[in-house]
């Protein structure tokens, strides 16, 4: 093996340290894209990846610069608007992204967007 081989190989070494890692936060993205509207919570992932929750945890901080409940969160606020704008209701929109209760999902969707719900539904329609 000369030089520039070695040094490919260390740099991919590098960049690319754990397929394993990368295959298990980029699974977990995809469920929760495809289940968003589902009961999820960690204890879930960690059994769907035979992951411990903490690493699950700190690997899919370390790859996507959020915690996996951080990421749905965004993820049903994100299909919320969508819905909304398409003229579901709060209360229709609010379950059907998987949100348990409405005031949770009104202070949530308000943290995120500035807005409440019906604010938001108030400016799309005009």
């Amino acid at each position: 093996m000369n030089f520039y081989k070695k040094e490919i190989l260390r740099i991919k070494d590098d960049c690319y340290s754990n397929q394993w890692q990368i295959d298990t936060v980029i699974g977990l993205k995809n469920y929760i894209d495809n289940n968003f509207q589902e009961n999820l919570n960690l204890d879930l992932f960690s059994r769907i990846r035979f992951v411990s929750k903490y690493h699950l945890l700190r690997l899919f901080k370390k790859y996507y610069g959020q915690t996996p409940n951080q990421y749905l969160i965004d993820k049903r606020i994100e299909k919320a608007k969508e819905y909304i704008k398409n003229g579901l209701t709060i209360s229709e929109t609010c379950y059907e992204v998987g949100f348990e209760s409405l005031s949770s999902f009104s202070s949530l969707f308000k943290r995120k967007t500035g807005f409440t719900p019906r604010t938001y539904q108030k400016s799309n329609f005009r």
